[in-house]
């Protein structure tokens, strides 16, 4: 597996993107049951948010994305960071490892 951070950059108002954070929100928890997601939360300020991810490529997460939301209703930017953890919280151990 390999490692990601995903930025997201908001693109619109605050106004817009509120129109379609349920459905992101939702969006994501497909990626948590598929275990293609550590962790997301909003940036503060409140301009984007960020996304801890794995995957078998960068293509894969690639997809995966492409079904967001806010990636439909063009609300944000994404900029997508591979990453080799070397160190981590031992409870991070099979998430890393990729089990």
């Amino acid at each position: 597996m390999k490692h990601f951070m995903v930025e997201l950059t908001y693109t619109v108002p605050l106004e817009r993107v509120d129109e379609v954070v349920g459905a992101h929100r939702a969006f994501l928890q497909a990626g948590y049951d598929q275990g293609l997601l550590l962790y997301s939360g909003g940036q503060v300020p409140r301009t984007g948010g960020i996304m801890l991810a794995r995957a078998e490529s960068q293509a894969a997460l690639e997809a995966f994305l492409a079904d967001d939301p806010y990636r439909q209703a063009a609300v944000a930017e994404y900029r997508i960071v591979e990453f080799v953890p070397v160190k981590h919280q031992d409870f991070l151990k099979d998430w890393v490892a990729g089990q």
